[in-house]
């Protein structure tokens, strides 16, 4: 049921936000599209809620009441930024708006849009783990949440990486290529040889 419900959530996630956009930009009703799109958290609510009933009807805590959890950790901590990712290409295909922001490639711009990344997965694994343990406790001795555990590790594991990923930027920020100078004639000749 839990795996049927995550599946459904992000269906509804993409149809609303479809929903949302077409509203906001083809139909011209801003207003009516923004109702659409503050429906998106309704969704993890619902997830939410089915998750914790499931487990106090007795289910056995494992794989997909983390994927629960996870599933909301990330709407929480990425919907937001997600959501402006699709609607900057919405508005640009659809309604003649700007192109879309690409994040920076170098230089100091580059590593404070990494930290911003990183920041956006740790709240994410913050959120995810949180609902992890609250499912842990509420669980109690009286089951199996080694998969629940599980989770929290692999979400530890996704913080790792996003920020050592923002730290190489830190400490080796990537900057552009230089522009190669003309090469003289006596150069040129001396390559061919």
């Amino acid at each position: 049921m839990i795996v049927t419900l995550i599946v459904i959530c992000e269906v509804g996630f993409w149809v609303l936000l479809a929903g949302g956009l077409s509203l906001r930009y083809l139909a011209r009703m801003p207003r009516t599209g923004a109702a659409v799109l503050l429906l998106e958290p309704v969704l993890e609510l619902v997830l939410l809620i089915a998750t914790a009933v499931d487990l106090r009807n007795g289910a056995q805590a494992d794989w997909k009441h983390g994927l629960a959890a996870v599933y909301i950790g990330y709407s929480a901590g990425l919907g937001h930024s997600t959501i402006t990712w699709v609607d900057q290409r919405f508005a640009h295909r659809f309604a003649g708006g700007p192109p879309p922001v690409k994040p920076p490639k170098y230089g100091r711009a580059r590593t404070v849009h990494e930290w911003k990344v990183a920041g956006r997965w740790v709240l994410a694994a913050a959120v995810a783990t949180g609902l992890l343990q609250a499912a842990i406790w509420y669980v109690g001795g009286s089951g199996d949440t080694g998969s629940l555990r599980n989770w929290q590790s692999t979400m530890l594991w996704v913080v790792g990486i996003n920020v050592i990923i923002a730290l190489s930027y830190t400490i080796w920020p990537k900057e552009p290529k230089a522009a190669k100078a003309p090469k003289s004639d006596a150069a040129e000749l001396i390559e061919r040889r």
